[in-house]
């Protein structure tokens, strides 16, 4: 095999004890393992990439690997296992919820992993690769990924659900910053539910054993992560449900103000439009108005309609109308 792109990501030899060495990228030629496993990640962001990748790799498999939208899945391909999950996105700058995708060709020797943004998750396994203590197979380094990104991927979902929790109390208080952070947080929700829900079917076909032998240990890591993704996504349902709770009590809140400032208003023009035919009456300057030539004539009409107006009010407070 020809030595990788210039600048890939992270390349390691590991052996079955789980000792991993740094693959010696500046030689011409990359000498096959004897045993134990060999991975390469690579940016697919790298211009070498996927030249390298279509010149050692069936094209199928690139063109999986390097597909620009991708949704988690795990299912043969040529030979070996191809698994696109996805991590929370825990980059400087970015929000939590835009997630993002790590793709990988596994075969018995090998692994073939390719990212456009970094995957902590990922990193963490350099991280260990690094020290020495790598994953012994590759059926453990599947198992300590997706350990890695649902781990990562439950500690958001348990902001989401204290945040649920905060608004939940705010919108019973009818806080004014309640309707702005419900708009936020169901969209962070609904952006979660979307990759989880396929990526614990991807993961539960992983467990299964049925595309991948799996040895003990491994099955009861990825049994385990199974779980906890299945948790993942019934907590976001139940989130999801009380987020679309808020809304409808935001709304009827919403509604019941409008109707009763409309109420209000229907009961104040009520109460002011005798006393506006009152006046317009007495202003349309014809002969023969009463009271022109009376020197209380104003008083006597402005005291009638204040008299008016009280009376009215009282009827309608009698009629329960206020």
């Amino acid at each position: 095999m020809t030595r990788p792109p210039a600048s890939p990501l992270c390349a390691f030899d590991i052996r079955p004890d789980g000792r991993s060495e740094v693959v010696d990228l500046t030689a011409e030629a990359l000498p096959d393992l004897a045993e134990g496993y060999r991975w390469f990640h690579f940016d697919l962001n790298h211009s070498e990439t996927e030249s390298w990748l279509k010149t050692h790799l069936p094209p199928l498999v690139v063109e999986a690997l390097t597909q620009a939208e991708t949704r988690p899945r795990c299912m043969q391909m040529e030979g070996g296992l191809f698994l696109t999950l996805r991590g929370v996105n825990l980059n400087p700058g970015a929000n939590s919820d835009d997630m993002v995708s790590v793709r990988l060709w596994a075969t018995e020797t090998q692994i073939i992993s390719a990212r456009v943004r970094k995957i902590w998750a990922v990193d963490a396994i350099r991280q260990e690769m690094e020290a020495g203590a790598a994953p012994v197979s590759v059926t453990m380094f599947l198992a300590d990924l997706c350990q890695g990104l649902t781990k990562r991927i439950e500690k958001v979902s348990l902001e989401l659900v204290e945040h649920t929790d905060e608004l939940e109390e705010n919108t019973l208080t009818a806080s004014p910053s309640a309707a702005t952070s419900l708009a936020t947080l169901r969209q962070s929700v609904i952006k979660l539910r979307r990759f989880v829900r396929p990526q614990n079917e991807a993961m539960a076909d992983l467990a299964a054993g049925d595309l991948w032998p799996l040895d003990e240990t491994s099955a009861n890591f990825l049994r385990e992560t199974s779980n906890r993704t299945t948790r993942i996504v019934e907590e976001l349902d139940a989130t999801s449900d009380r987020l679309q709770a808020l809304q409808d009590h935001a709304d009827m809140l919403h509604a019941t103000t409008l109707g009763r400032n409309s109420y209000v208003l229907s009961v104040v023009a009520a109460i002011f439009l005798p006393l506006g035919f009152l006046t317009g009456l007495f202003g349309i300057n014809v002969g023969g108005m009463p009271g022109v030539e009376a020197a209380y004539g104003f008083w006597i009409v402005t005291i009638s309609s204040a008299v008016l107006g009280i009376v009215l009010f009282l009827v309608f407070r009698f009629l329960k109308w206020l």
